[in-house]
């Protein structure tokens, strides 16, 4: 498999984007969910052509990107969508606070399963909703899994809906097929919604493959709502263009629900570039896999070669490393620690939920091994002195 190889540094620090502008050129900055890789060559083809033909005007609706999607989905995820069931919109997090308004009512809980991609805490308050937390069970030595007795006293309890993450960030697990089937027939015996976030599905390895929530069962076509974009895949985040799927009546009446401009609010490059991800882009993301496969595995070898009191779980998915740092004795935060001493960003544990994420920090791989293994060095000199 050939392999995409990210670009060299003195090209990623003349980016713009968040991950290169947040921290000083002296830092390696390893926190913000963006690839070091270059653009795949047939979406900076299909930009280029656009501007071109100044092709920069409204998007001309949802149904060209969701029968891009349509294929992509049969290709690579063994799913069959269709395309009359998509309304597109800007991002994944701007579509689940969309569909969570529609399936709420002020006040109502919405169940959240940390460690979680911290944006999910504001995307229920922002929706009007109220967060109620349901912690991963297992962990790092035994792996992880959703806790259904607790999501389903939770609904119990009045949670009318919950918020997925497939596959899971910061944790990179793939739920398994029964997982998901007992999650639907839960939540469809309270009558509860489950809004499954997936934009990392493509992203799964091989040995793990990802389960689109929505293929699962009856039920969970009746009461799910998927929301995914070729956001991380293709690592377009900025170009700003997201699908929520639906797969029943009841599902279809939520996006029918949506507020006229929703819709219209993605972008015409984002629609562009996620068309030409969907429809060419297999090749450089199969490229992709392979190269995060190579720095999961590299990961594991340098920590235990260099920072052995550091635990760590391979991902079965994205570009993403949940750290345990506790036994470096760096306090609650690490990330503060790593980026004052090492001059290493990470993102903060704690973000991902105060109960489970103390001691932990969350770190992105999507570079060059030699930025990794920079990385590793530069987080053990600074734990030399604290660790006897």
């Amino acid at each position: 498999m050939q392999r995409v190889a990210a670009d060299p540094i003195d090209v990623l620090r003349s980016r713009t984007s968040a991950k290169w502008r947040s921290f000083p050129a002296d830092v390696l900055p390893l926190p913000v969910a963006e690839m070091d890789y270059p653009l795949a060559e047939p979406i900076a083809e299909a930009l280029h052509a656009a501007i071109r033909r100044s092709d920069t005007g409204y998007h001309s609706g949802s149904r060209h990107v969701a029968d891009a999607f349509q294929g992509f989905a049969a290709r690579r995820l063994g799913w069959d969508v269709d395309p009359a069931h998509v309304t597109c919109t800007a991002d994944v997090s701007m579509g689940i606070v969309e569909v969570l308004r529609q399936v709420t009512s002020p006040g109502d809980g919405v169940v959240i399963t940390p460690p979680i991609y911290p944006p999910f805490f504001d995307l229920v308050t922002e929706a009007g909703g109220r967060v109620v937390e349901v912690p991963m069970r297992g962990g790092i030595d035994d792996g992880w899994g959703l806790d259904l007795d607790g999501i389903e006293a939770a609904f119990a309890s009045g949670a009318g809906a919950m918020v997925l993450c497939n596959p899971h960030n910061p944790l990179g697990w793939v739920p398994d097929r029964t997982t998901l089937e007992q999650l639907a027939e839960i939540a469809a015996s309270f009558g509860a919604t489950v809004v499954s976030d997936e934009v990392h599905g493509p992203l799964a390895q091989p040995e793990s493959p990802y389960t689109p929530f929505l293929t699962v069962s009856d039920a969970a076509r009746e009461i799910g709502v998927t929301v995914t974009s070729a956001s991380k895949s293709f690592n377009i985040p900025g170009l700003k263009a997201a699908l929520m799927l639906t797969a029943s009546e009841r599902g279809d009446r939520v996006r029918t629900g949506f507020p006229y401009e929703v819709e219209w609010r993605m972008a015409q490059f984002g629609a562009i570039a996620s068309i030409a991800a969907f429809q060419e882009g297999g090749p450089w993301l199969d490229g992709v896999l392979a190269s995060l496969d190579d720095n999961r595995r590299l990961l594991a070898d340098l920590l235990a070669d260099e920072l052995p009191g550091v635990r760590y779980r391979m991902p079965q998915a994205t570009y993403l490393a949940w750290l345990d740092l506790s036994a470096l004795g760096w306090g609650d935060d690490p990330a503060a620690y790593a980026l004052e001493h090492a001059k290493v960003a990470l993102h903060r544990g704690p973000a991902f939920g105060a109960s489970v994420g103390r001691g932990h920090a969350r770190l992105n791989f999507a570079c060059s091994p030699e930025v990794l293994s920079e990385a590793v060095t530069r987080l053990a000199k600074a734990a030399s002195p604290a660790v006897e």
